[in-house]
């Protein structure tokens, strides 16, 4: 026997050959990340957190899988937190104001 091969009655027998090297199709588009699109979709809402964490969640999956939607992941989080912001500042001011007229109105006793 010389490296791989076996002859018997005059015929050669090779070694089978391994599969070829799996080759991914190109007529076949990515696929999107659901949890990107939610991301986007929830933040445009008005849910800004779960477009945060949605966006968070789906950049780190396209970025694992190739998946496409790292852009929708990130415009979801870029709109989730100055959702998030806003809700924050019109919580400040409110609390503000509301202590500034409560302080600044005559009580009655």
């Amino acid at each position: 026997m010389k490296s791989g091969r076996a002859e018997r009655e005059g015929v050669v027998v090779t070694d089978i050959a391994a599969p070829p090297e799996a080759v991914p199709r190109t007529d076949v588009p990515a696929r999107w990340n659901a949890l990107s699109i939610v991301a986007f979709v929830t933040a445009i809402v008005g849910l800004s957190v779960v477009g945060v964490v949605c966006g968070h969640i789906g950049v780190a999956q396209t970025r694992r899988s190739g998946e496409q939607g790292a852009g929708l992941a990130i415009a979801g989080l870029v709109i989730g937190y100055i959702g998030v912001a806003l809700w924050f500042l019109f919580w400040v001011v409110a609390i503000v104001s509301w202590g500034y007229f409560a302080a600044a109105s005559p009580t009655s006793h």
